[in-house]
């Protein structure tokens, strides 16, 4: 017996696509010809016109969180002083000028940078606060070097300088380098910054994670030290040693319970990198292990520990001592 093929007669076959459902009825405002959809455009159209609302945009994009505000007459004048990379100036209308807001409208000339007018109530709210004395700087994101290309500077102009005719000079044209394990202050950092410039560091090395950033504060403590000292940010400190101890280098971390002292591990003549610990917990337990030597401070017993950046430019120093004396002895 044959079999028909295709929907049979009371089977509900036939007219079944047409009784398929077409999904939730949409609301009224999402009706285009409906009445609330033009009420809610005409509404939408009303407050985007509204300039308070257009205030709160323009705070809501320079108070965004790449953003890095310096708040007040003498901390905007100090960071204008030292050339902070900014892109922004906010000046409140009707301020008061004195010395200090006039020499800051001078620079931010000099500079180049866009001088905006705000009323007080649009200041509050870019500085969170109403401590900003009528004066709002923005500034720019620092421009991070890779790892790789200040090690490939370092080494080429290690190479370079091994042609000098001076001892003293190729030995200090080792590269050197200063690593932050945990240290998240931007002063500690800006301090660092400003000491690894004075004694002819490659670079500064810092962890993206639990570390502090250059930012205005850090631009302002280096006096202007970070516009020539590159700065790498790394993903794994760790990995980012173990890696230079791969290209010939020796990696000395700082702590208090070093087995000889700093600048006298033997290894500051050869290519070197420094670690510091922050002021409370010290090196990590990783990046402690992955250190060829453990060195200290001499010490009081009367303190601890020393801070970040007070502990960069005792070792960096002893670094610089240590290789000048090995040229002499040579």
């Amino acid at each position: 017996m044959t079999m028909k093929k295709g929907p049979t007669k009371g089977s509900g076959g036939k007219h079944r696509n047409a009784l398929r459902g077409k999904g939730p009825t949409p609301k009224a405002q999402d009706r285009t010809y409906h009445k609330a959809y033009k009420e809610n455009k005409t509404a939408e159209r009303r407050r985007a016109s509204d300039p308070r609302i257009a205030a709160r945009r323009r705070v809501a994009r320079f108070t965004s969180d790449s953003d890095d505000l310096v708040i007040g007459r003498n901390a905007v004048l100090e960071a204008l002083r030292v050339g902070v990379p900014s892109t922004q100036l906010y000046i409140a209308s009707r301020i008061e000028h004195d010395d200090r807001t006039r020499e800051i409208v001078k620079l931010a000339g000099m500079h180049g940078l866009n001088l905006l007018e705000a009323d007080r109530l649009e200041m509050d709210r870019i500085a969170r606060s109403s401590n900003h004395q009528g004066v709002i700087l923005k500034a720019q994101p620092y421009q991070y070097s890779s790892l790789q290309k200040l090690v490939e500077h370092a080494d080429k102009k290690n190479e370079a300088m091994q042609v000098a005719d001076s001892e003293q000079a190729r030995v200090s044209a080792r590269p050197l380098f200063i690593a932050l394990d945990g240290v998240t202050d931007p002063q500690n950092l800006g301090a660092v910054i400003r000491s690894a410039a004075a004694f002819g560091a490659n670079g500064v090395i810092l962890p993206e994670r639990r570390s502090a950033s250059v930012t205005a504060a850090a631009w302002k403590v280096s006096a202007g030290a970070a516009a020539h000292m590159p700065v790498a940010r790394v993903v794994n400190l760790t990995k980012a040693l173990e890696s230079l101890q791969e290209r010939g280098y020796y990696v000395v971390g700082l702590d208090g319970g070093g087995t000889s002292f700093v600048g006298e591990t033997g290894f500051e003549s050869d290519p070197l990198v420094v670690v510091l610990g922050s002021e409370g917990k010290g090196l990590s337990r990783l990046v402690r292990n992955t250190c060829d030597s453990i060195a200290g401070i001499p010490m009081s017993t009367l303190v601890e520990s020393l801070n970040a950046s007070v502990a960069a430019g005792i070792s960096l120093y002893a670094v610089a001592r240590a290789r000048r004396t090995a040229t002499s002895q040579d």
